[in-house]
């Protein structure tokens, strides 16, 4: 989103065996619109970002940078979610093949 300036609703699988981020699109569809491999990635909360706006910002980012060094930014729904998100994506890296 902080490429294109807007922000797309997306619907996210994790899975640990392999270790990925399967993102879907949240109106249906079976097939994944694409996939964030987590293996050895880094993944952060982001309390702020460059040219974002207000309602970006509230806490609720983080980043995942693969193992290939692409950034990822994504916004939860709340900073408990993003808490979690963040958790589960560490252990999946770390764990998953």
């Amino acid at each position: 989103g902080h490429r294109r300036k807007n922000w797309k609703v997306r619907k996210f699988v994790l899975r640990d065996d392999p270790a990925y981020l399967h993102y879907y699109d949240p109106a249906g569809g079976e097939e994944p619109l694409g996939a964030i491999h987590l293996r050895g990635c880094v993944v952060t909360a982001v309390e702020d970002m460059p040219d974002s706006k207000k309602y970006d910002v509230d806490n609720i980012l983080f980043e995942i940078i693969t193992a290939n060094e692409i950034h990822y930014y994504l916004q939860a729904a709340s900073s408990t979610e993003r808490t979690e998100w963040i958790r589960a994506i560490q252990s999946a890296s770390r764990t998953g093949k």
